[in-house]
């Protein structure tokens, strides 16, 4: 196993996690209109990830899959994004990344949206964060709507709350709170880091933005001044990624600290301007078509890993935290995981251990893949074609329900999973229908309970 005795002393981990950002929405991923000066420079100084998974696209399950690299739905959290005053939440049997990396020396800690369950027992402190600044759920989940003005949610949720080491802080009550959202979680990143960084012990930071999650914010230095309300938006995140790596650099830490950039999922795409880009990819949020799991993932971590590198190995989201575990000499998970390490990409510029998966939406097996084949299996699905119109900017378009049979797509040559081979290659879907078969039969054999108040 590839290990931190590899490469001295253990790294400080910085994993940066942005919400409802596209793949094709940084400049590194050929957007023309988002400037992302300093993402892309991630991207120059280390490797950018071409075929990189989140392993449901929704939010809370994504985080749960980035935390214990366990399919969510094994843990009774797929398909969901958990709302205020829930019930259930991730069970604290279950081992974040947080706590392997504080059983293994690390100070720890996280800012931004938690989703993993609002109820104090499921709050950071509870699963190995010492240090947290968080917002218990998703932004829109709070009265004031999507625009100023619309009172379509005052019923529905409270005021925004916001937990500092799971006692409640503060709020996001209104427009300006949402403005300054993204600078108020840049600026608890470079503080965590600033206390943490040339300590007696490495440290380990989960930032995870609220932004581009609608409804947007931005700060009065990037509001109104790029071609979106989405533009805006992702140059005021850009700048914070800038004092994170800044930060690290004032420190003299930006050596020896891997970083991680990605994001939870595709594309929500109703929200037009509001809203990313899935780039040449089919769909966008809430579906297991490319478009709303296929996300951007950069790692930079000089001196270990080659510049400027660009590859197109498989991995997923599950697969952070094996990676990490073993990039740092941390304790393994001590319950069975689904991830499985890519550190030999980043380190030898290997294919990685992965070369298929399983594609679930709440607990339905959608598609598998082997290799550069996708097998789609019947279901339902959200389809953003040929949206009606919102009757106002910021608002939703409506979305279609659509159906897909037995369908097979080669990814090498289709990514956009326009064309269905599966009659061609009838041998290919007999062999996929199996390989999903034991996905389902190994995955219901091994479920967890789901945490519960």
């Amino acid at each position: 196993m590839l290990c931190a005795s590899l490469f001295a002393a253990k790294p400080n981990i910085v994993l940066i996690m942005c919400d409802d950002m596209g793949w094709a929405d940084l400049g590194c991923y050929g957007s023309k209109q988002n400037p992302t000066p300093h993402i892309d420079r991630l991207a120059k100084e280390g490797v950018r990830f071409t075929n990189f998974l989140a392993t449901q696209a929704v939010c809370t399950s994504s985080r749960v899959a980035l935390m214990t690299g366990c399919y969510p739905n094994r843990l009774g959290l797929g398909g969901v994004a958990l709302g205020p005053n829930s019930k259930i939440g991730l069970s604290n049997q279950e081992q974040t990344l947080g706590a392997l990396l504080q059983a293994a020396g690390y100070r720890t800690g996280v800012v931004g949206k938690w989703h993993l369950g609002d109820a104090p027992r499921f709050l950071p402190p509870a699963h190995g964060f010492e240090d947290s600044m968080i917002t218990p759920y998703s932004n829109d989940m709070w009265p004031k709507g999507y625009f100023i003005g619309d009172e379509s949610r005052k019923e529905t949720y409270p005021v925004l709350p916001l937990y500092t080491n799971g006692f409640l802080f503060g709020h996001t009550r209104d427009w300006v709170d949402m403005d300054d959202l993204t600078s108020m979680q840049g600026l608890r990143a470079v503080r965590f880091i600033r206390e943490s960084a040339g300590k007696d012990k490495p440290f380990f930071l989960y930032l995870a933005t609220s932004m581009p999650h609608t409804p947007l914010g931005a700060s009065a230095d990037f509001k109104g001044k790029h071609a979106t309300p989405y533009a805006d938006t992702l140059a005021d995140l850009d700048r914070v990624v800038g004092a994170v790596m800044k930060a690290l650099s004032d420190k003299g830490v930006d050596n020896d600290t891997l970083v991680l950039f990605t994001s939870d999922n595709g594309p929500w795409l109703n929200f037009g301007r509001h809203a990313g880009s899935a780039g040449p990819f089919r769909e966008g949020k809430g579906t297991t078509f490319e478009g709303g799991v296929r996300v951007p993932f950069i790692v930079r971590w000089p001196g270990k890993i080659r510049p400027g590198v660009e590859t197109d190995a498989l991995a997923a989201n599950i697969d952070v935290v094996p990676t990490v575990v073993a990039a740092c000499a941390a304790p393994a998970p001590k319950l069975p995981i689904d991830g499985v390490s890519f550190l030999s990409v980043l380190t030898e510029g290997g294919r990685g251990a992965r070369d298929s998966f399983a594609y679930y939406y709440g607990d339905k097996l959608e598609a598998v893949r082997k290799g550069k084949w996708k097998l789609h299996l019947p279901h339902a699905y959200r389809s953003y074609v040929d949206m009606i119109p919102a009757e106002r900017d910021g608002l939703p378009a409506k979305t279609h329900q659509r159906q897909i049979g037995l369908a097979l797509y080669d990814l090498e040559r289709d990514p956009g999973e326009k064309d269905d081979l599966a009659k061609e290659h009838p041998e290919v879907v007999k062999e996929l229908e199996a390989f999903a078969a034991e996905q389902r039969r190994q995955l219901d054999a091994g479920k967890r309970p789901v945490g519960k108040l």
